[in-house]
């Protein structure tokens, strides 16, 4: 019995060493584990909050390009309100300047017309004119005449009462302004 004791003590022993070694290698591969796991985690950790500030970063990326899409949006709006001002007025403008062309043009005509009829009477009386110059020439030529036969004749005044007293004799002509 005491070798069987013995034996027994022997066997505890191993076996309490085994399950000792097993139990130390359970808990050393239970802590590498976990280890394992918390690093992971932590890396996994690192990557949601990594993603998070990212998604942050596009939100924030977003609502200003929002904020900035509604202001173009109002500066397009204006711009294509003072386009339209600007087409009014220029219509307007251009409507302006069509009726100042006409009455440029009535004015152009009335005036070319009034040119027209000064001119037919500038020519009428420079016509008139031709005629008394030569009405004017020709009694010249008698008054000439005459000196010339006064200057030949007797000499003496009684002569000069002698001469017939000239008439002059104009008829206007009438114009007409027709145009």
């Amino acid at each position: 019995r005491p070798d069987l004791a013995a034996a027994l003590r022997e066997l505890r022993a191993q076996y309490e060493a085994l399950a000792a070694r097993n139990l130390q290698a359970a808990e050393d591969w239970y802590r590498a584990r976990c280890a394992r796991l918390h690093e992971r985690a932590a890396r996994s950790q690192e990557a949601v909050r990594a993603s998070r500030r990212e998604a942050g970063e596009c939100r924030r990326q977003l609502q200003a390009r929002l904020v900035e899409m509604e202001s173009l949006r109002g500066a397009h709006q204006s711009l294509e309100r003072q386009l339209q001002e600007l087409e009014e007025r220029h219509n307007a403008e251009a409507a302006g300047l069509q009726d100042t062309i006409g009455q440029l043009e009535d004015d152009l005509r009335n005036t070319k017309n009034e040119m027209a009829r000064h001119l037919r009477e500038y020519q009428d009386l420079l016509n008139v004119k031709m005629a008394l110059d030569i009405e004017i020439a020709a009694y010249r030529k008698l008054l000439e005449g005459e000196e010339n036969l006064f200057n030949m004749g007797s000499g003496g005044l009684p002569s000069l009462n002698s001469l017939p007293s000239p008439t002059y004799s104009y008829q206007p002509r009438s114009f007409s302004s027709s145009t």
